[in-house]
C-alpha cells in the first residue's frame, strides 16, 4: 500500500518555527513531485508547496513565499517543509502529497498522507 506519512506538526507562538516531515513506502516515487496542502476549519484545502523530483522546479502559494521552504531528500523518499515566521493564519491541518503531475491543484495529486495538525497561537 502507498503510504505518506507526516510528522512534525505542533503548537507553536507566532513568529515561531516548526518543521514539517513526510516519509512516503509502498512503492517508488522515482520522477513524482511531492508537495503540501492545508486545510483550516471552515476553509477549503489549499495548495501550499510542491517540489519537482529533481528540486529544480518549485512551487510556493504566494501566502508562504519567503516564509516556508519545501526540500526533499529522493535516496530517503521523504519531503520537509521548513515554516518559519509563522503567523495564526497558518492554522491549519497539512498534508502531503505526491502526483505525477506538478500542478497546485489537488485534484492532480492522487497520494495524500492523514494530515499533521499545525496550530499557531497569538
Amino acid at each position: 500500500q502507498v503510504q505518506l506519512v507526516e510528522s512534525g506538526g505542533g503548537l507553536v507562538q507566532a513568529g515561531g518555527s516548526l518543521r514539517l516531515s513526510c516519509a512516503a513506502s509502498g512503492r517508488t516515487f522515482s520522477g513524482y513531485c511531492m508537495g503540501w496542502f492545508r486545510q483550516a476549519p471552515g476553509k477549503e484545502r489549499e495548495f501550499v508547496a510542491a517540489a519537482s523530483w529533481s528540486g529544480d522546479t518549485i512551487y510556493y502559494a504566494e501566502s508562504v513565499k519567503g516564509r516556508f521552504t519545501i526540500s526533499r531528500d529522493n535516496a530517503k523518499n521523504t519531503v520537509n517543509l521548513q515554516m518559519n515566521s509563522l503567523k495564526p493564519e497558518d492554522t491549519a491541518v497539512y498534508y502531503c502529497v505526491a502526483s505525477r503531475v506538478m500542478v497546485t491543484n489537488r485534484n492532480g495529486y492522487p497520494y495524500w498522507g492523514q494530515g499533521t495538525q499545525v496550530t499557531v497561537s497569538s
